[in-house]
């Protein structure tokens, strides 16, 4: 059997870090088992579906490494899924009904007064043809999925042996009064027609397998295995969605952070293991084991997908950084990226030591320091500077004025790179191709 897996996302809106987890385990789900990865646009939704989150989706996955092997979109299936529609009207699994929202909103809050679940109560059924041609001349109806009051179960890949009793579910929803095919239908058309395997989602669609393993007997398909992960909620436990700024696969790129930070992350998060830096996605196919991960949701801050960026990016080797800094100018070559890989935490910060080496910077020199700094750099060693130019200048320094220690390192690092931290000097300063500040450049007026 080849495993098939799809990812299924409606182009509403920007995926987020919720969506990508699910993009992920699906994807190295089917990649470890040499099976195939779809990408399914549900776009039924006309109103809401647009053609730049198709394309915001497709770019997301592209940068994230997440590559698939057929791509479609629902908007272009309508045939089969009024083909499907038909074979359970046949059936009798799909029946017409005319009540209004208000009508059902009555019904529920009815029941809920009598102490019963505020399930429909299937009053469609029991009309005869005279009543149903009546209201069909007044509004088309709403097509409902006629359930088997049974208890459905399945083995969960994430959570282990599940059960659902239909009996305590609404008939669904599957044809809506102006005639879009609702997602239960539509994904059960689908899933079947490409013959997939595993379904992996979130939580949030545990009560949905029930209704669709009921779906698939009736069109005579054999339904995929199911796999729930727990959700992933924001920072302050708040759970995700579209509507939450920062948390966009968008907004993460433009904050530096890295597509394997997100994916060493989103692996493991909620899982046995705590997430570690991985260089690449083949390490994460052989490490993705559903069977790890637990029920409880797992909390996903962006300030830790910016750290594992900085360990990510500590661990690249340089032929592996070499693309990413020549698309930031900023490729010196291999001894300015082990010089700088330790004090950078995105390729950003990586291209502003690039521009201080190439251009020089400006001093950043506190009015107290000025003398001193002015005096010091009329001891800086003549070019080519090497590797001891960095300690000759501060000996030098040190015994032409007494300091010593952060007093006398730290007013002269500031002086050459504009900077109170970053790399080694003795390794910067061979690095240094711009003009270096002059005693007149820093002196007191």
């Amino acid at each position: 059997m080849t495993v098939v897996t799809r990812f299924a996302p409606s182009p509403t809106g920007l995926l987020h870090v919720g969506n990508l987890r699910t993009a992920l385990f699906n994807w190295l789900f089917a990649r470890k088992a040499d099976g195939r990865f779809v990408l399914r646009l549900d776009d039924t939704d006309a109103e809401r579906s647009r053609p730049e989150f198709a394309d915001a989706i497709r770019r997301d996955l592209e940068w994230m490494g997440l590559d698939w092997d057929q791509e479609l979109r629902q908007s272009e299936r309508m045939d089969l899924y009024r083909a499907r529609a038909d074979e359970l009207r046949g059936q009798g699994r799909l029946y017409p009904c005319w009540e209004t929202p208000d009508e059902l909103e009555r019904k529920r809050k009815l029941r809920r007064m009598q102490g019963r679940p505020p399930i429909y109560d299937r009053a469609a059924l029991a009309l005869d043809e005279d009543e149903r041609a009546r209201l069909g001349a007044q509004r088309p109806p709403h097509w409902r999925f006629l359930l088997e009051h049974r208890r459905e179960g399945w083995d969960d890949l994430f959570l282990g042996p599940r059960e659902v009793d239909a009996a305590s579910m609404s008939d669904p929803v599957l044809i809506r009064e102006d005639g879009q095919f609702l997602y239960t239908l539509c994904s059960v058309a689908d899933d079947a027609d490409l013959g997939v395997t595993h379904v992996l989602r979130g939580a949030d669609h545990v009560s949905n397998t029930a209704v669709q393993m009921q779906i698939f007997r009736a069109l005579g398909a054999e339904a995929p295995v199911f796999g729930h992960h727990a959700l992933l909620t924001g920072p302050g436990g708040a759970p995700l969605s579209k509507r939450l700024g920062g948390l966009s696969l968008a907004d993460l790129r433009a904050q530096g952070v890295e597509p394997m930070a997100l994916a060493s992350i989103l692996a493991r998060l909620g899982g046995a293991a705590a997430p570690e830096p991985r260089l690449s996605l083949r390490e994460l196919i052989a490490e993705f084991d559903p069977a790890a991960f637990g029920a409880a949701p797992a909390a996903f801050d962006p300030a830790d997908a910016r750290a594992m960026t900085a360990r990510i990016l500590r661990q690249t080797p340089y032929e592996a950084a070499a693309p990413a800094l020549a698309a930031r100018n900023a490729d010196l070559g291999p001894r300015f990226w082990e010089t700088v890989r330790e004090n950078v935490d995105s390729w950003d910060e990586a291209a502003a030591w690039a521009r201080i080496l190439r251009e020089g910077a400006r001093p950043d020199v506190a009015p107290e320091d000025r003398a001193f700094v002015a005096e010091a750099l009329a001891l800086l060693p003549p070019r080519p500077w090497d590797e001891t130019a960095w300690k000759r200048w501060t000996d030098a320094v040190k015994a032409a004025s007494g300091r010593k220690g952060r007093a006398l390192f730290l007013p002269l690092r500031k002086a050459l790179t504009g900077k109170g931290s970053g790399p080694d000097m003795s390794r910067l300063m061979p690095l240094m191709q711009g003009p270096a500040p002059r005693p007149e450049d820093v002196s007191a007026d």
